[in-house]
């Protein structure tokens, strides 16, 4: 039985606990808030709001302060040593978040920061389940040396082992400069913000000092920069709240880890709805242009899907949706992007999406309408054999379902690399209009018969006489399905039916690959 006094102790205790907590919740003073929303971003703990469902967010280590010494730091120890992390739920399902909170040092990251980091990250990876991190930091503290560094090595480390086994996301909401930007490209997906969030190797001086070259922060490494040129990035938004919202609907459509399946979720979209669009939507003729992204829309549920590097290498369209509630990923060609080609960019970024499904059991859908490979001596000088065949080998090496479907036409090595039967699609389907060959008719025409065109009295005659018993013999639609290189030859109207029914029939698919340490694949 507590006396007045051991009472009076505890209470004394509690109340020193609450305002600590307190303190450390509130951050640095409110000028320091007043400067983060004048710069049209929020604060750390904001953003854990948006991001988690209210009230589910579990702080960890929140009164943690640095140790070192030296250039004044002793005198600066503020709690939680400017990064938050903990865990709490995205529509009911566990999420671990760490968020760098810009008010403290610039976000930047010291040796009791990263130690906090490490911590989250193995919870997230013992717990299996995803890891997101909210970046807003400057780098490394310099004032902590080498340690920061260390830090660093630590979550480089830690986001390899979690790779493939939890979903990682990186979510860009201000600047990170040098080595800290390697964490995110080690992620599954990374999101930033326009005008606020930059990512660079060096920065726009030590680029101007180096090279001469002057450019701004978001010239060298903005958010449209990275989402339309380089490819770092995976989806960007114009502002903190869209951006996060959208987190948390990719988060919707992922696996808690590697061991379980994505989320089903069914709605009011029937399997088995007719889709009489379709027969627009593509042209039997294969010069003519479309969007793939209608016939997307007309196939999977209620007509959503998420689109992944939307403005990079935009020949090869990625997405996630749904299919009769099974989440799926979709690869397709763009006929409205340099006629739906593969070349380098195109091959990476399908490389890298089919290897994300396959790691979380994501059923891949192929939808192919493909001329061939980008013909050029850039192309060919910069690597598209080893580049290309990344596509080649993420399809080969993956035990997912996989269910393809050649829309128009399919020509040479390309229409092997788009998951054809050949190199291990579970169902290969094809339309109507299809033209599986080695090359378009014409081409092969005039390389097949070019003596008796030559010798011809009409030389174009002649040409338009072969390329018409060329197409005749082989390029019909169901030369492929004679030779069981296609499962079907079906209805338009009836794919999203097919392709519901397949992922259906496929979703205890048990296939395993030779024991291996791991592959090498080609970089």
């Amino acid at each position: 039985m507590l006396t007045e006094k051991s009472s009076a102790e505890v209470s004394d205790r509690l109340n020193e606990l609450s305002e600590l907590k307190e303190l450390a919740r509130q951050g640095p003073d409110p000028k320091a808030t007043e400067r983060q929303h004048a710069k049209g971003k929020l604060t750390a703990r904001e953003r854990i709001e948006l991001l988690l469902d209210k009230g589910s967010f579990h702080e960890i280590e929140a009164l943690r302060r640095h140790r070192a010494s030296g250039f004044g730091l002793e005198a600066k120890r503020p709690h939680t040593d400017g990064v938050i992390t903990g865990w709490g739920t995205v529509e009911g399902r566990t999420v671990f978040v760490y968020a760098h909170d810009f008010r403290i040092f610039g976000g930047a990251l010291g040796e009791a920061h990263a130690q906090k980091i490490h911590k989250i990250m193995d919870m997230a990876l013992a717990a299996g389940a995803p890891l997101v991190s909210l970046n807003d930091g400057a780098g490394a503290r310099i004032q902590e040396g080498v340690s920061a560094l260390a830090g660093y090595g630590g979550i480089f480390q830690r986001n390899t082992r979690a790779s493939g086994v939890i979903p990682q996301i990186s979510v860009m909401l201000g600047p990170c400069a040098g080595g800290a930007a390697y964490s995110p490209a080690l992620t599954d997906f990374v999101f930033m913000v326009r005008e606020t969030s930059q990512m660079f190797i060096t920065g726009p001086d030590v680029v101007q000092a180096v090279t001469g070259e002057e450019i701004s922060q978001n010239g060298l490494g903005g958010a449209d920069v990275h989402a339309g040129v380089s490819g770092v990035s995976h989806f960007v938004y114009d502002d903190e709240e869209t951006c996060l919202a959208e987190v948390r609907y990719l988060l919707s459509l992922l696996p808690s880890n590697n061991r379980e399946l994505p989320p089903t979720l069914r709605g009011g979209d029937p399997a088995d709805r007719s889709g009489d669009a379709l027969l627009d939507l593509v042209p039997a003729d294969g010069n003519r242009s479309y969007d793939i992204r209608a016939v997307i829309e007309e196939l999977v549920d209620d007509g959503e899907s998420m689109e992944v590097h939307a403005t990079w290498a935009p020949n090869l369209v990625c997405a996630l949706a749904r299919l009769d509630g099974h989440v799926v990923g979709i690869v397709a060609n763009q006929p409205a992007a340099m006629a739906g080609v593969l070349d380098i960019k195109a091959s990476e970024k399908g490389a890298r999406f089919v290897q994300f499904c396959d790691s979380f059991n994501i059923p891949l859908i192929t939808l192919v309408d493909v001329p061939g490979f980008l013909p050029g001596v850039d192309q060919e000088h910069d690597g598209i054999i080893r580049r290309g065949a990344k596509l080649l080998y993420a399809y080969c090496n993956a035990t997912v379902p996989r269910v393809s479907v050649v829309l128009r036409k399919a020509y040479g090595g390309a229409y092997i690399v788009m998951d054809s039967r050949s190199i291990g699609a579970d169902i290969a389907l094809a339309w109507p209009t299809n033209e599986i060959a080695v090359m378009g008719a014409e081409g092969a025409a005039n390389v097949v018969f070019r003596r008796e065109i030559a010798a011809a009295e009409d030389p174009e005659a002649m040409r338009r006489q072969k390329i018409d018993e060329y197409k005749a013999e082989l390029v019909h639609p169901y030369y492929a399905a004679e030779r069981g290189l296609v499962d079907d030859v079906i209805d338009p109207r009836d794919t999203r039916l097919v392709l519901c029914r397949a992922v259906s029939m496929l979703s205890a698919k048990d296939a395993d690959l030779p024991r291996r340490k791991h592959g090498n694949p080609p970089q």
